[in-house]
C-alpha cells in the first residue's frame, strides 16, 4: 500500500522563545527619502509596482473598492475571500490535507483501533486500545483524537514543531485509501474555487526501500544507477506505481460517483501527482525514491514532479543535505523530464545551528536546480540572500507559502516572515495550504491572512491566484505571453484580441486553448475572475 506519513523519528527540537531572526523588511535595501513616512508595508507594495506596472482594469477597480468596504464585517469578509478564484494548490500532502474528521471517518470504516497515545493502530482492540468507532457517540473521545491529530487547541507555549510532524504518524493508518483520500481533498479544492491540484504521495513505498536495501548504497552516484537499473529492477517498481495509481483512480472515481449522472465536484479538478522522498531516510533510500519518482515522472502523466519531505531539521536530513542535492542534480540530468519542488529553509533560529540556516535555500536553487522552493522561510539568514533572491527572480522559481503551517512549525509570522522580501525582489510567490487538515485550516484563510496581514491589494490577490497557475506543473504554453509576469499578465497573441475569461473565445484562441491543457485551466480562472468581479464589483 501507499505510505504517506510525512515524518519519521528526529530530534525533538523546539524554538528559542522570541526567535532573535531579523526582519525580511529590516533588511532590504532603503527606500528613497519620500517614502520614509510611508508604513514598511505600503513602501515594499509601491516599490514592488514600480517594478513591475500592472494596469487595473474598471472591474478590478470596483472590486477593490467594495472588499475595502466589508472592513468590520468578518462575515462578509468570509464570503469575499472564498468567492475568490484562487488558482491552484501545488504545496499540498495529501494525507494531511483531508479533514480530522474524514481521517476518523476512514479509521472507523478500517475497524482501526486508538491507543492510549491517540494513534491508530490494527485491529483487533486489545489492552490499552479503544475502537475508532467509540468516537461516533463519544464527544470527549473524539475531541481527544482531533487534538491528537492536528493543531486544534494546540498550547501556543509547546513545541508545535513537534506536535505537527507527530500527526502524521497517528493517523497513518487511515490514509491507505489514496483514492478515498483525494475524493475529499478534490471536493475542497472545488469549493474552494481553486482550479487545480498538486499533491503529494509515496508511491511504492515497500517496495523502493526493499531496492535500495537489496542494491546497496554506492558513493559513485552513476554506478549506483546503473545498479537500479540493472535487470529491470527500477522499472518494476515504477511499473507497480503506476498500479497503485491505477488503483487510486479506480477508487477516486468510484468514491466520487465520477461515472454516475450526479458526479461530486472533484470530477472535474485536474490533479498530478508529486512523488515525496523521504529525507531522513539512509543515502541509498533517498536516492532510489528519487530515481523512482523521476523515472515515473517520466513514464506516467499523472506524476509532474519530485519532492523531499520530512523535517528538514533532522539529524539525517541535516547531515546529508548536500549530499542529497548532488543526488538531485545528477538524477535531474538523467531524467530532464521530471519536474523538482523542494522543501527548502523550513528553518528559523534557534530549530538548527546558525550556520544551518546559511545555505539550503542556495543549494536547493543553485545545485539541485529546482524550479519551486517550499516555505523558504529562513531566506535572511542565507549566505548573500540578496543575490540568492535575484537569481531566483531571474530564473522565476517560485516560493510556495503556507502561512499557517509556517506559523504553527516555526513561529514565524507577520514581519518575520520573508513574504514581502520575495515580493520585493520579485520573486514569484504561490500561497498553498501544505497540510491544510493538520492545520485545519483552507486556502481561503490563507489568501485572507495575507490581504489582512501585507495589506494586500484586489489585484495582489489576483495576480498571486495568477501566478499559482502560471507556475504550476501543467502540461501546454502559458495563457500569458513570455516575460509577462508578474508585470502585467499580457495574453499571448493568440487570444490577445478576445477579452480575458469571456465565455466564447475567438476561433484562433479557442485553438490555442484546445492544445493547451495549462492555458485551458487558467482561461477557466479568469472566466472565474470575470463572474466574480461582476457579482463583486457591478458592471459600472
Amino acid at each position: 500500500m501507499i505510505s504517506t506519513i510525512r515524518t519519521e523519528h528526529r530530534p525533538k527540537s523546539r524554538l528559542l522563545a522570541g526567535l532573535g531572526a531579523l526582519t525580511a523588511l529590516a533588511l532590504l535595501p532603503a527606500v528613497p527619502a519620500t517614502a520614509a513616512a510611508a508604513p514598511v508595508s505600503d513602501t515594499v507594495h509601491r516599490a514592488a509596482a514600480q517594478a513591475s506596472p500592472r494596469a487595473v482594469t474598471p472591474a478590478e477597480r470596483r472590486t477593490a473598492d467594495y472588499l475595502a468596504s466589508l472592513q468590520g464585517s468578518p462575515e462578509r469578509l468570509k464570503a469575499f475571500f472564498k468567492a475568490l478564484p484562487k488558482g491552484g494548490d501545488l504545496h499540498n500532502h495529501l494525507s494531511g490535507a483531508a479533514t480530522t474528521e474524514y481521517l476518523i471517518k476512514l479509521a472507523i470504516e478500517r475497524g482501526l483501533c486508538i491507543d492510549a497515545t491517540m494513534t491508530a493502530v490494527a485491529p483487533p482492540c486489545g489492552a490499552g486500545t479503544r475502537p475508532a468507532s467509540d468516537a461516533r457517540t463519544d464527544t470527549a473521545f473524539r475531541q481527544q483524537i482531533v487534538r491528537a491529530w492536528s493543531m486544534q487547541d494546540f498550547p501556543a507555549d509547546q513545541s508545535g514543531h513537534d506536535h505537527f510532524f507527530d500527526t502524521f504518524g497517528k493517523f497513518s493508518l487511515a490514509t491507505w485509501d489514496r483514492g478515498k483520500l483525494l475524493a475529499e481533498v478534490a471536493d475542497t479544492a472545488v469549493e474552494q474555487n481553486q482550479f487545480y491540484l498538486e499533491t503529494m504521495v509515496t508511491p511504492a513505498s515497500d517496495s523502493t526501500k526493499k531496492l535500495a536495501d537489496t542494491v546497496g548504497y554506492d558513493t559513485d552516484l552513476a554506478a549506483f544507477h546503473r545498479k537500479l537499473l540493472a535487470g529491470g529492477q527500477l522499472d518494476r517498481v515504477v511499473n507497480e506505481a503506476v498500479q497503485e495509481a491505477d488503483a487510486a483512480d479506480a477508487q477516486f472515481r468510484e468514491t466520487a460517483h465520477c461515472d454516475t449522472p450526479r458526479p461530486d465536484p472533484g470530477c472535474r479538478l485536474p490533479v498530478r501527482w508529486i512523488s515525496q522522498v523521504s529525507r531522513g531516510s539512509t543515502p541509498a533510500r533517498v536516492f532510489t525514491q528519487i530515481a523512482v519518482g523521476m523515472r515515473l515522472a517520466e513514464r506516467d502523466p499523472r506524476f509532474v514532479a519530485v519532492n523531499l519531505v520530512q523535517p528538514e531539521d533532522g539529524e539525517s536530513a541535516l547531515s546529508n543535505y548536500s549530499l542529497q542535492m548532488r543526488m538531485l542534480k545528477y538524477l535531474r540530468g538523467q531524467y530532464p523530464g521530471a519536474h523538482l519542488t523542494l522543501h527548502a529553509g523550513e528553518l528559523a533560529p534557534g530549530l538548527v545551528k546558525p550556520e544551518d540556516l546559511t545555505y539550503h535555500i542556495n543549494e536547493a536553487v543553485r545545485v539541485a536546480g529546482a524550479e519551486r522552493i517550499g516555505h523558504g522561510v529562513d531566506l535572511v539568514h542565507e549566505d548573500d540572500w540578496r543575490q540568492l533572491a535575484r537569481t531566483m527572480a531571474r530564473r522565476k522559481v517560485a516560493v510556495e507559502v503556507p502561512f499557517s503551517s509556517n506559523k504553527q512549525i516555526l513561529g514565524i509570522a507577520g514581519a518575520d516572515h520573508p513574504f514581502e522580501a520575495y515580493r520585493h525582489y520579485g520573486v514569484p510567490v504561490v500561497l498553498s495550504t501544505d497540510d491544510p487538515g493538520v492545520s485545519r485550516i483552507d486556502v481561503s484563510h490563507e489568501y485572507q491572512y495575507a490581504a489582512k496581514t501585507y495589506g494586500l491589494s484586489y489585484t495582489e490577490l489576483k495576480d498571486l491566484a495568477r501566478a499559482s497557475l502560471e507556475y504550476a506543473f501543467r502540461d501546454g504554453r502559458s495563457l500569458w505571453a513570455t516575460g509577462s509576469t508578474p508585470s502585467g499578465y499580457r495574453l499571448v497573441p493568440a487570444c490577445r484580441s478576445d477579452r480575458p475569461g469571456t465565455t466564447h473565445p475567438s476561433p484562433r484562441c479557442s485553438r490555442y486553448l484546445s492544445a493547451s491543457p495549462k492555458a485551458a485551466t487558467q482561461w477557466r480562472q479568469e472566466t472565474a475572475f470575470a463572474a466574480f468581479e461582476r457579482d463583486h464589483g457591478g458592471r459600472g
